[in-house]
């Protein structure tokens, strides 16, 4: 059987990629191989404790092997200690999903210097190193595949968070170049708003976004994994946010920056 790290995974999009893969497993690819072949999981996020009871619960319901490993992407020591498990080749990591992350709330300058560095940390570096990490082991074996959480925000040109994301999404899609022919996939997945603890962490109020903008992170998941076997190296995984997407690449850039400014304090992290 194969086996997939996901970072972030006790909650929201990390921890609907963690219910799918231990039912459902893929080929490293992102190809599903039918119900009842999951893959064994390697989850990592803060939190022990939680960490803990999701493991039993997938072992329990799904019989999976499923390890658990505490580490803080915002620090050295919590990505090295997630480098050392994708480079196990004894153990090896089929499929990385770099899910960790988190918004600040308020505009530039409003936000503390430290905060913004620590999103950096967790949204880039870690993202960097752990994807190196994997796909040195992945591309050796001649299969895998990486799937790195980015954003919508990517696109549009609203503060650190957009920025940091934007980050992802270049060096995913260099990365795949880069790897092509391998038999290593990657891909950014690029979701809009979804039901998460996101908001909540950030301190965020949600009551005033539209109901339509939100997605269910079981079904971005699923569209997600079915991207990555198509081979894309960017998924936009709803036709809204597709749609949406397509009118930004439309819209002056002068304009969007001021849209995209009022919609960011109203909505999103900065």
């Amino acid at each position: 059987m194969t086996t997939a790290l996901i970072t972030g995974s006790t909650a929201g999009i990390g921890a609907a990629f963690a219910r799918r893969l231990a039912a459902s497993g893929t080929d490293g690819s992102g190809a599903d191989r039918g119900h009842g072949a999951g893959h064994h999981l390697v989850l990592v996020a803060r939190d022990r404790e939680r960490l803990r009871r999701q493991a039993t619960e997938l072992h329990d319901r799904h019989g999976v092997e499923v390890e658990v490993l505490p580490a803080d992407l915002s620090t050295d020591e919590g990505i090295g200690a997630v480098e050392a498990r994708l480079a196990d080749r004894t153990h090896p990591v089929d499929l990385l999903v770099n899910n960790a992350g988190f918004g600040n709330k308020g505009a530039y300058l409003e936000v503390p210097l430290d905060d913004e560095l620590k999103m950096l940390k967790v949204h880039c570096e870690a993202v960097l190193r752990l994807t190196t990490a994997a796909t040195a082991s992945m591309r050796e074996r001649g299969r895998g595949g990486v799937v790195n959480v980015a954003s919508v925000a990517a696109f549009v040109p609203r503060g650190t968070y957009g920025a940091s994301k934007a980050w992802v999404v270049q060096f995913t899609q260099g990365a795949a170049h880069d790897l092509a022919g391998s038999g290593v996939r990657l891909m950014a997945l690029c979701p809009g708003f979804v039901r998460t603890e996101f908001h909540q962490r950030a301190k965020m109020g949600t009551d005033n976004i539209p109901g339509w903008m939100w997605l269910d992170a079981d079904k971005l998941v699923a569209a997600a994994l079915a991207d990555l076997a198509r081979g894309r190296t960017v998924s936009i995984p709803d036709p809204r946010y597709k749609a949406l997407m397509g009118l930004v690449k439309l819209t002056p850039r002068a304009l969007l920056t001021g849209m995209t400014s009022r919609t960011g304090r109203k909505y999103g992290p900065q």
